[in-house]
């Protein structure tokens, strides 16, 4: 199909895409696919299975990129209380404390450290966090008799 695009646009539609800074969602891709049905050769046609191929294929790419999205969340609230070092993109050297929080900004997860958001790219270390010990003024010990 991509040819096909490729001499209905004059362009391989993922580097159009990516030059534009956009995605393409299954709304495109069917608008794509009518185009290219209604420009066809008449004496050559292209195949129906052809066309269902690649919608499953454009399918199963939308649903690994939510896919790869939910894992990025699910990461992200796995650092929750956790201590972390973050690269800040101001390039001021290192941040470390402990995730407070997560929010999701533009549909990509952000932690929050000293109330401040990072990205996860922005993460160079992650420690357990650090637990007070035990006071022994407060302890008991008991004895088997």
């Amino acid at each position: 199909m991509s040819t096909a695009i490729s001499s209905i646009t004059g362009a391989d539609p993922a580097q159009a895409a990516a030059a534009a800074g956009q995605t393409l969602t299954q709304a495109n891709f069917l608008q794509l696919l009518v185009t290219q049905m209604s420009s066809q050769d008449p004496l050559n046609p292209e195949s129906n299975t052809d066309f269902a191929a690649q919608l499953a294929q454009f399918s199963a790419l939308q649903q690994s990129q939510a896919m790869s999205q939910d894992m990025s969340i699910l990461q992200a609230n796995s650092m929750m209380g956790e201590m972390v070092t973050v690269a800040p993109s101001n390039g001021s050297g290192s941040v470390t404390g402990q995730v407070s929080g997560v929010q999701v900004q533009s549909g990509t997860p952000v932690i929050v450290l000293n109330g401040q958001s990072y990205s996860l790219n922005q993460v160079t270390a992650i420690s357990p966090p650090v637990s007070a010990p035990a006071n022994p003024a407060n302890t008991t010990q008991t004895s088997n008799q």
